[in-house]
């Protein structure tokens, strides 16, 4: 089933639920933007099941950490055993989660952003919804930001990029070819970086 076909299903049955829409966000393009690339441009319910197969890219991870030039766990934050296992099963720098959660919960697994975005990795629900996690669940609110912060490396290849598109959608990073002008993600990007060097990234 093609990922249109998905959405339109989805449409129909809040349509019979009667459940209010919310309006299309920078997470919603910034979860659009990462379920493309985690299907690869292809549409088919095989080619979606191999590449959510975390062994059918065991070399990618290992070449994405290595871009990053952000190797080995972190240690004596709280969550690192998440951060750590997370980074493990998609490849992406476990400092770099553990960067992103610092900026934007604080730790704090129950934190709620006057724009909605929810828990340790203070995702939007409709992201959380996408990534089908509940970002009030510490393990699966990092299993949910590793995977988009792999498709943002992977797509972007800068670790700035990534984190730009964490914070105001993949497509707000395309449209300006780079960081966004926007005050928040201007902002956004030294601060994760600050705590990454403080988390020695």
């Amino acid at each position: 089933m093609a990922i249109n076909d998905v959405m339109n299903r989805i449409a129909q049955l809040q349509g019979q639920l009667t459940v209010k829409r919310r309006p299309f966000t920078a997470a919603s393009e910034q979860f659009a933007a990462t379920l493309q690339s985690a299907v690869g441009g292809h549409s088919t319910e095989k080619s979606v099941a191999r590449n959510a197969n975390p062994a059918a890219y065991a070399a990618r991870p290992a070449n994405l950490r290595a871009a990053t030039g952000l190797t080995g766990d972190v240690s004596g934050v709280p969550y690192a055993d998440l951060f750590n296992a997370a980074g493990a099963r998609h490849g992406v720098p476990p400092q770099l989660l553990a960067a992103v959660a610092r900026v934007e919960s604080e730790f704090n697994r129950r934190a709620v952003s006057p724009a909605g975005a929810q828990g340790l990795m203070q995702l939007m629900p409709s992201t959380a919804r996408g990534l089908g996690v509940d970002a009030f669940d510490p393990a699966q609110a990092v299993d949910g930001a590793a995977r988009i912060l792999k498709a943002n490396l992977k797509e972007f290849g800068s670790v700035d990029l990534a984190l730009a598109a964490y914070n105001s959608g993949g497509g707000a990073v395309r449209k300006h070819r780079g960081i966004p002008p926007s005050a928040e993600t201007q902002a956004y990007v030294p601060k994760v970086k600050a705590a990454l060097s403080a988390l020695g990234g």
